[in-house]
């Protein structure tokens, strides 16, 4: 399994297995004993790996894209393979005039893992595009689709990730809604600062050019997981009542907020790190990033429990400063 994670973990499990089309992911879940464990992944960039995987690791190969009807002006509306590599399809997109997730450029993962991750960046998430998740459940073979009401989409949070839906369904087919016509996000992580130091105006902006953009400035803060073992952002902003964060500026005035409502602030957990000291800092095999402390990286040759203990110390040293906890973004298998 070390090249299904992007941590590079080297573990094995009990039985790897790819299909290609609804039937097969069918047949091969009625043919498997119900005792054995059963994991679906994508490209394996969330996921920490603990121990060995006494179960079944299961992985999508349908990636068609397939235009849907639709009678509203301005909007498209595709259908999406599960198995489409995530950047592939923001590529496909741009190309074809189908605009909205541009600023979700260059993260890593398939489609399928978007839609259960509801990942985001640079002020969007990929739930707001979806209308529809098509799923098979991994015990039973049984079909549902889900609304975009059911997927209960928040920040970092689908239905999939409660205690009684994670692991239980593989995502099929995503059913997306985008525009035809282009209205860039600019506000947010220095995309602006960017543009600027390429010489291009917001006037003339083409989706291409800010799709380029976004990969420039991910590229600029976060290792390559090809050439250092990582899962991008480990830890969840966390959010805290406005009392909160009010006592924490006082103490803290460079504290950089975002708000979320009139009573709940959301704090850059990279700034908590940073401000706790950890910020390039290394513990035997395992660090964190030198440039963006949300990421912890592979050194080389670690195991996920290594990782692990690096996380909980920096969990536990942040809530003894700050009085607040972070909450892993990365999903523990093992």
């Amino acid at each position: 399994m070390r090249y299904h994670n992007t941590f590079g973990i080297n573990v094995r499990c009990r039985r790897f297995a790819e299909y290609k089309n609804i039937g097969e992911l069918y047949e091969f879940i009625c043919s498997q004993p119900r005792t054995i464990q059963r994991l679906h992944i994508g490209k394996g960039s969330n996921l920490l790996f603990l121990n060995d995987y006494n179960g079944i690791v299961l992985r999508s190969q349908i990636n068609d894209v397939r235009q849907l009807p639709c009678e509203e002006p301005g909007v498209v509306r595709l259908r999406v393979g599960g198995g489409l590599v995530w950047d592939t399809f923001v590529n496909r997109c741009i190309q074809h005039g189908w605009y909205g997730v541009e600023n979700l450029s260059l993260i890593p993962g398939t489609v399928g893992a978007a839609a259960v991750q509801n990942i985001g960046a640079y002020g969007a998430e990929a739930g707001e595009f979806i209308e529809q998740v098509d799923c098979m459940n991994l015990w039973t073979g049984h079909r549902q689709v889900f609304t975009h009401d059911e997927c209960r989409y928040g920040y970092r949070f689908s239905v999939f990730k409660t205690p009684e839906m994670q692991g239980q369904w593989a995502v099929i087919h995503v059913i997306f809604r985008l525009s035809t016509s282009f209205q860039p996000r600019l506000d947010y992580g220095g995309i602006r600062n960017e543009l600027q130091r390429q010489g291009i105006s917001e006037a003339s902006l083409t989706a291409e050019q800010l799709r380029q953009t976004i990969i420039n400035v991910r590229q600029s803060k976060l290792p390559d997981p090809k050439v250092t073992g990582n899962a991008g952002s480990f830890f969840k902003n966390p959010v805290v009542g406005r009392e909160k964060f009010e006592q924490l500026a006082s103490c803290y005035p460079k504290i950089p907020p975002s708000d979320v409502s009139p009573y709940e602030v959301k704090i850059p957990a990279a700034w908590l790190i940073e401000q706790s000291g950890w910020k390039g800092r290394s513990q035997g095999r395992v660090a964190v990033h030198n440039r963006q402390p949300l990421v912890l990286v592979n050194l080389g040759g670690a195991q996920g429990e290594e990782v692990r203990q690096l996380a909980y110390d920096i969990v536990t040293d942040v809530e003894s400063r700050f009085g607040i906890h972070l909450e892993p973004e990365v999903i523990f298998i093992g």
